[in-house]
C-alpha cells in the first residue's frame, strides 16, 4: 500500500465523532492527523495522539494534509469546501453537499479546475439494508418492481437545542435524512420524472421540518419516501412489491447505534444486522413467506473507495454530479411542498 493519506477533519460534533473519525482513525491507508475544534479536551478524550487545530484555516494551511473532511453544519459546507479546494486539498463533504444546486455546481467546477477529488459522504449506500435490497433487485426474484417504499422513522418527541432542529438554512430532516433516501432510490431506479412532497413541522415548538412524505414518479413504478420524528412503534424500513412477490424489512442498520455507543468498526460481526426481512413469493398459486438473509453493512467501504480514488485513480464512490442530482430533488421537494403541487422537469 502507498503512503497513508493524511486527513484533517473540520469540527468534532456528532457526525465527526460518530461517522468519520472512527474510520479515518483506524482504517489502513489513513493517518488521522488533525481535527479542528474549540474544545481540545473533547477530541483528546477519544484521540489523544491527534493534533487539535484551533481553526479550519489551520488545517487548510497544513501542507502535509491531503484530504479535508467537512462534517460541519450544512450552511458551512459551501464556504469551507471552497477554502479547502483553494488550499489544494482533496475534499469529502457530508451530505446533503450544499444548501442549493448553484453552490453544488460551483464546487464541482472548482474541484475540476483544481484537479482535486471532491466527494459527498453517502454512507447509507453501505447500510446492510441498502446492500440487501440491491441484491434482491439484482437477482430479480420479486419480478418487475411496481412499488417501493422506504422509511427513516425515529421517536424524538422533544425538540432539542441543536443546529439540525433550529430555524436556520439547511436544518430539518428533509436536508438530513432526505438525501439518504433519495440517493438510495436513484441508485436503484435512476432519476424520477416528478416529485410530490409534503414537508411539515408536526412537533410542538418545532422550528425545522421534522416530517416528510414524498412520492417520486416513474413510468413503471411508484416510490414513496417517508420520515418522521414521532414514530414510537416500529414501522417497516422497506416495503417492496413486484409482480412475483414482496419484500418487507423492519429495523435500521445497526452501525450508527454501535458507533454512537463507542464501538470500533472492526471484527467479523461488524455491520451484521440480525433483523432479517421476509420475502413473500407466489409459488403454485400459493404465497410462501421466507426470511431473506441480510448483507453485511460496512461504512468503511466508502473510505476504502476514497483511498483508491486518490491513490490509484479509481472511481469516486459518490461523485459531485450524483450529489447535484440529490440537491435538485431537495429543491424540487421544497417547491412542491410550498406550492402544493407536483414538480416535473427536475433534471
Amino acid at each position: 500500500m502507498s503512503k497513508p493519506i493524511k486527513v484533517g477533519i473540520l469540527g468534532y460534533g456528532y457526525a465527526s465523532k460518530t461517522f468519520h473519525a472512527p474510520f479515518l482513525g483506524t482504517l489502513e491507508g489513513y493517518d488521522l492527523t488533525s481535527i479542528s475544534s474549540s474544545d481540545p479536551s473533547k477530541v483528546k478524550a477519544d484521540w489523544p495522539d491527534v493534533n487539535v487545530a484551533a481553526s479550519p484555516e489551520a488545517i487548510f494551511a497544513d501542507k502535509d494534509i491531503e484530504l479535508v473532511v467537512i462534517p460541519t453544519p450544512n450552511d458551512t459546507h459551501f464556504p469551507l469546501a471552497q477554502a479547502a479546494l483553494a488550499a489544494g486539498k482533496h475534499v469529502v463533504v457530508d451530505k446533503p453537499f450544499t444548501l442549493d444546486v448553484a453552490q453544488a455546481e460551483q464546487l464541482k467546477l472548482q474541484a475540476e479546475k483544481a484537479g482535486k477529488l471532491l466527494s459527498v459522504y453517502q454512507n447509507r449506500r453501505w447500510d446492510s439494508g441498502f446492500l440487501t435490497v440491491k441484491k434482491i433487485l439484482q437477482e430479480g426474484c420479486l419480478g418487475d418492481i411496481k412499488y417501493y417504499e422506504s422509511h427513516f422513522d425515529r421517536y424524538r418527541p422533544a425538540v432539542r437545542q441543536r443546529w439540525r432542529e433550529a430555524n436556520i438554512p439547511g436544518a430539518g430532516i428533509w436536508y438530513d435524512l432526505g438525501p439518504h433516501l433519495l440517493d438510495q432510490v436513484l441508485q436503484y431506479f435512476g432519476k424520477p420524472t416528478a416529485i410530490t412532497a409534503d414537508l411539515a413541522m408536526i412537533r410542538p415548538n418545532a422550528q425545522a421540518v421534522d416530517y416528510f412524505h414524498t412520492i417520486l414518479q416513474y413510468a413503471d413504478k411508484k416510490v414513496v419516501l417517508h420520515a418522521t420524528t414521532l414514530a414510537a412503534a416500529p414501522m417497516p424500513i422497506y416495503v417492496i412489491h413486484g409482480m412475483n412477490g414482496s419484500y418487507v424489512k423492519y429495523g435500521l442498520d445497526t452501525q450508527e447505534s454501535c458507533l454512537k455507543n463507542g464501538a470500533k468498526p472492526e471484527g467479523v460481526n461488524w455491520g451484521v444486522d440480525s433483523n432479517t426481512g421476509n420475502v413473500t413469493l407466489s409459488q403454485n398459486d400459493e404465497l410462501i413467506t421466507q426470511p431473506w438473509p441480510n448483507e453485511k453493512g460496512n461504512y468503511g467501504g466508502y473510505y476504502h473507495a476514497i483511498y483508491k480514488a486518490i491513490r490509484n485513480g479509481e472511481a469516486n464512490p459518490v461523485t459531485p454530479s450524483e450529489a447535484i442530482d440529490i440537491m435538485k430533488l431537495i429543491e424540487a421537494g421544497i417547491r412542491s411542498a410550498t406550492e402544493k403541487r407536483t414538480i416535473e422537469s427536475i433534471f
